[in-house]
């Protein structure tokens, strides 16, 4: 995944991975993941997502890691904040109420940068990477979390080669794979949600399953 595509696909508002709400599992599990409401939440590679809002109005606060500084932006415009701005290491700072963004690069994180969170939430992350790259993010993510933090995580499986990604196929055993030797693995749901997404069948998917999961760093 090189930044150039991901910053081009900001640039010309190709944001079909974009949900213009927030994430059902988000109800449906969240009290599972964490409880405490004073707790920090971590939202890797966050764009303008709305979960971001559901989880500050549950009480949370919230940081957001996000390469593209036209999606931050678009986050506090839209959700009407007016941020503020400082330079945090290598990342821009963009701050509001109790939401944090870190613009930049998530592989540049330190476990300073984490070293209050105790849940994280990835709905997009994971499966925004191409298969070379994962392993790399589990070991990175692995590295800044501290033992105990909690993680939602939703993954999807399709076919294999029916549909060039993002998002791309991230089936129960490449999870098993990645995560096993540094998290505890829990599948909570398979979703079937190809009924709900045209736009996926118009992609030429002939299944696509969301599947979540609560892992616990060890």
């Amino acid at each position: 995944m090189e930044h150039k595509f991901w910053i081009q696909r900001w640039e010309s508002n190709q944001i079909g991975f974009h949900q213009a709400d927030y994430s059902p599992y988000l109800n449906l599990y969240w009290d599972k993941v964490v409880s405490d409401t004073s707790s920090k939440v971590f939202v890797p590679m966050a764009g303008k997502t709305k979960d971001m809002i559901w989880l500050a109005n549950r009480g949370h606060a919230v940081l957001g890691v996000e390469l593209s500084e036209i999606a931050v932006k678009a986050f506090f415009e839209e959700n009407e904040f007016t941020a503020t701005q400082q330079y945090v290491g290598q990342f821009t700072q963009y701050s509001a109420e109790n939401i944090n963004f870190l613009c930049g690069d998530f592989f540049l994180l330190e476990k300073q940068n984490l070293e209050d969170v105790s849940a994280v939430f990835d709905r997009a992350s994971l499966v925004a990477m191409p298969p070379e790259m994962r392993g790399q993010y589990a070991e990175h993510l692995a590295t800044i979390l501290t033992s105990g933090v909690n993680v939602l995580l939703v993954s999807m499986e399709y076919p294999e080669g029916e549909m060039a990604g993002p998002p791309f196929c991230v089936n129960e055993k490449n999870i098993n794979q990645l995560f096993e030797e540094n998290f505890s693995i829990e599948l909570l749901e398979s979703n079937d949600v190809l009924k709900d997404n045209d736009h996926l069948k118009s992609r030429g998917l002939s299944s696509m399953v969301e599947k979540v999961y609560h892992l616990v760093r060890k």
